[in-house]
C-alpha cells in the first residue's frame, strides 16, 4: 500500500476563513431582514397626514425624535401599524396635548452613526492593504495566507520513498557516481552496522557537473534507495528582499529535517546561495546572501552526522563557491556527474525509449555515436524529438531517420524551408558545404563525414555538414588540431578555389579557426619558438578556489607580436593544405556540388558513392621516443 505524503496537524486557514465568511454572510442576512421587516410595519407619511391622523384619533402614541415623529395605530392599515412623519411644528407639545395622545421625547444618540463613520474608512482602507500585502507575500513566497508571520518559514517539498519515484535503476550513464552514493544509502539504512569500525556519514555531498546531467535525478534516487524523507529546495528560495528571511529559512529547514531523522536535505543550485563572499570586489549589498550563507555553514557545523541527516547540493558552477563550503567536515565529498561517454548515452537512450514505440532495426549504438557530447536532458529530448517526428510523418514506429533528423533539429536548427535562395547563393553555399566535406574525408583521423545539406537552418546557417564521431576524445595531438582548422576552412578554401572571391558565410568558421589556433600558441605550448610556456590563464574549472591564478603570465608587447605572427601561421599554413587538397581533387569537388544542387542534401552512403577515387592524405609519423 503506498505511503501517502505527510501532513501537517496545523488548522488549515482556509478552512478558518470558511468559517468567517459564513458568520459575516449570516450578521448580513439578519441585518437585511431587520431592514426588510422595518420597511413592512412602518410608512412614512407627510407631516399634515400624520395630523390628520391625529384629529381622527387613530394614533394611540406618541414618539418624538429629533429629526423624526413616530406614531403607532390604534387599528392597523393592511401590514402598517406605525407612520412616520418629519418633525415641522416647534409647538408640537402643546398641539398633542389638544388630541389626549400620550407621547414621549426621546433623545437620540449618534455615538454609534460617528464612530462607524471613523472606523468603516479605517476597515475599508486595512481590507485593501491587507489584500495588496496578502498578493505581495503570495509572489514573493512569503507563505501565502501566513503573511509576514510565516515570512521565515520554509518551503521545503518534503516527500517519502514512494513520492520521489525514483531509484538507482531509473538512473543511467553515471555509474561512477551512483557508486559513489551507494555508501550514503548503506549508512542511511543502517548506521550502526555500517559505522561499526568507527566511520561516520559524510556530512555534505556536492554534485558537481554540466547542465542536465542528471544531478538531481540521482540525489532523488538516494531518496528513493534509503526510503527517507526528501527535503528539496532550491537556492534562490532562500535569498529573499527581506534581511534575515533566508537565515531563518535556513534554520527552520533543518529543524524540520532533525524532527524526521533520518531525512535527506536537497539544495539545488548552490551557487545562488553559496557564493564566495566579497567576491567581484563589491562593498555591501550582498548582506542578506552572505547571512544566509553564514547560517549554512553554522548549520553544518551544527548537526552530528550520527544522526541520519544528510545534506546533498548540486551546482553546475563549483569554481565560484565559497571556499568554506568546499571544506573537510561540511561538503565532505564533490561528486562528478559528468556528461556520459557513449556507453553511458546507449544506457541512458535504453531508459528513455522504454517510452515510446521503437521500431525493431534500431540500434542505439549508431544513435549513441551521433550525440557525442549530449547530456541526459539532451538525450532524453531527442528520443521526444524522435517520437514527434515520427508522430508527424504518420508512421507506426519510430526509426533511425527519426533520430537522424531530431539531432539535426537539435544541433543545427529547425529547417527553413522558406528562406529562398537565389541561385548564385545556392552555389555558393553547395561549393563551401562540400569544401567542409571533402577535406574532412582527405585527411585522416577525421570523423566520418555523416551529411552535407544546404538547405537552411536556424537562425544563420544557409548550410550544414554534419561528422560523426566514431569514439570519444580526451586528448588531441597538434596535428589533429591543424587537420579540424584543415576543415574548418575547407568552406572558405573552396570558394576561392572556384570562384576566386570570399563571402561572408565563413564568418563563424573563422572564429573557430582563431580560437583553436591561438589556444596552440598560447595554451597548449605547440609552437617550439615560444617555449613550452602558457602564455594565457585557463578558465576556472570544477572545484577550483573563486578568486585563486589559473596559470598564465604577463605577456611583452615584443612576444604578444609573436604570438600573433603564430597563429597567423597555423591558420594560413592550413588554410593552403586545404586549398591543394580541393585543387587536387576539382573534379570530385565539381560533381559532388552538383549532385548537392540537385537533391540539396547528401548521405553517407551517397558520399562515399561520388567520392569513390577520393584519395587520403598519409598520416603523420609517429613522434620518436627516447629510451
Amino acid at each position: 500500500m503506498p505511503l501517502t505524503p505527510l501532513k501537517s496537524l496545523k488548522p488549515n486557514p482556509k478552512t478558518q476563513w470558511n468559517v468567517g465568511y459564513w458568520l459575516l454572510a449570516l450578521l448580513a442576512l439578519l441585518w437585511i431582514q431587520e431592514i426588510w421587516q422595518t420597511q413592512r410595519t412602518v410608512e412614512p407619511v407627510p407631516y399634515s397626514a400624520f395630523e390628520q391622523a391625529l384629529a381622527e384619533g387613530k394614533v394611540s402614541e406618541v414618539v418624538i425624535g429629533e429629526t423624526t415623529i413616530t406614531g403607532k395605530l390604534k387599528q392597523p392599515d393592511g401590514s402598517k401599524t406605525v407612520i412616520v412623519a418629519n418633525r415641522v411644528e416647534p409647538a408640537l407639545a402643546e398641539r398633542l396635548s389638544i388630541y389626549k395622545v400620550p407621547y414621549t421625547r426621546v433623545v437620540e444618540s449618534t455615538f454609534l452613526r460617528d464612530l462607524l463613520s471613523w472606523v468603516v474608512p479605517a476597515v475599508v482602507f486595512f481590507a485593501l492593504w491587507f489584500f495588496l500585502i496578502r498578493r505581495l507575500a503570495d509572489k514573493q513566497g512569503l507563505g501565502g495566507m501566513g503573511g509576514f508571520m510565516s515570512i521565515g518559514k520554509s518551503r521545503a517539498k518534503v516527500y517519502v520513498e514512494q513520492d520521489t519515484g525514483v531509484t538507482f535503476a531509473d538512473v543511467a550513464g553515471v555509474d561512477e557516481a551512483k557508486g559513489e552514493l551507494q555508501e550514503i544509502v548503506a549508512f542511511l539504512k543502517d548506521p550502526q552496522g555500517y559505522g561499526r569500525l568507527g566511520a561516520r556519514m559524510p556530512k555534505g555531498v556536492l554534485l558537481v557537473g554540466p547542465p542536465g546531467t542528471g544531478k538531481t535525478l540521482v540525489a532523488k534516487a538516494v531518496a528513493g534507495e534509503a526510503g527517507v524523507p526528501f527535503f528539496s529546495i532550491s537556492g534562490s528560495e532562500f535569498v529573499e528582499m527581506f534581511v534575515g528571511v533566508g537565515a531563518a529559512r535556513v534554520r527552520d529547514l533543518f529543524e524540520q529535517a532533525r524532527a524526521k531523522a533520518p531525512a535527506i536535505i536537497f539544495i539545488d543550485e548552490l551557487d545562488a546561495l553559496g557564493r564566495a563572499r566579497g567576491a567581484g570586489g563589491m562593498v555591501g549589498g550582498h548582506d542578506e546572501r552572505e547571512q544566509t550563507l553564514n547560517q549554512l555553514l553554522v548549520e553544518l557545523d551544527g548537526f552530528d552526522s550520527s544522526s541520519g541527516l544528510v545534506l546533498l547540493s548540486a551546482t553546475n558552477r563549483p569554481e565560484i563557491l565559497d571556499p568554506a563550503l568546499l571544506r573537510a567536515g561540511r561538503f565532505d565529498r564533490q561528486v562528478l556527474v559528468d556528461r556520459p561517454d557513449k556507453a553511458g548515452r546507449v544506457q541512458i537512450l535504453q531508459v528513455h525509449v522504454r517510452k515510446i514505440r521503437l521500431a525493431a532495426e534500431v540500434d542505439l549504438e549508431q544513435v549513441a555515436a551521433l550525440t557525442t557530447g549530449f547530456s541526459g536532458a539532451d538525450l532524453a529530448n531527442l528520443c521526444n524529438e524522435a517520437a514527434l517526428a515520427a508522430t508527424r510523418r504518420g508512421a507506426a514506429e519510430v526509426t533511425l531517420g527519426d533520430f537522424t533528423q531530431a539531432i539535426e533539429r537539435i544541433v543545427a536548427g529547425l529547417e527553413k524551408k522558406n528562406r529562398v535562395l537565389n541561385a548564385r547563393e545556392r552555389e555558393v553555399v553547395a561549393y563551401h558545404e562540400m569544401g567542409h566535406a571533402l577535406v574532412a574525408m582527405s585527411l585522416p583521423g577525421s570523423d566520418p563525414v555523416h551529411k552535407v545539406s544546404i538547405i537552411p537552418r536556424g537562425i544563420g546557417a544557409l548550410g550544414y555538414t554534419i561528422q560523426r564521431p566514431t569514439e570519444d576524445r580526451f586528448l588531441m595531438t597538434r596535428e589533429e588540431l591543424e587537420h579540424k582548422i584543415m576543415v574548418l576552412l575547407g568552406g572558405r578554401a573552396a570558394e576561392k578555389l572556384v570562384f576566386g572571391h570570399l563571402s561572408t558565410g565563413a564568418a563563424d568558421d573563422l572564429a573557430k579557426v582563431t580560437d583553436i589556433a591561438r589556444d596552440m600558441v598560447t595554451r597548449y605550448g605547440m609552437v617550439e619558438e615560444l617555449g613550452y610556456v602558457a602564455y594565457q590563464a585557463q578558465p576556472p574549472r570544477f572545484l577550483d578556489v573563486a578568486g585563486a591564478s589559473s596559470g598564465g603570465c604577463e605577456v611583452s608587447p615584443a612576444t604578444q607580436q609573436r604570438i600573433d605572427e603564430a597563429v597567423r601561421a597555423i591558420v594560413m599554413a592550413a588554410f593552403d593544405r586545404a586549398i591543394g587538397i580541393l585543387a587536387e581533387h576539382r573534379a570530385v569537388l565539381e560533381r559532388c556540388a552538383r549532385e548537392l544542387l540537385a537533391r540539396e542534401t547528401l548521405d553517407e552512403a551517397a558520399l562515399r558513392a561520388l567520392t569513390g577515387e577520393l584519395r587520403r592524405e598519409p598520416a603523420a609519423p609517429a613522434p620518436a621516443t627516447v629510451a
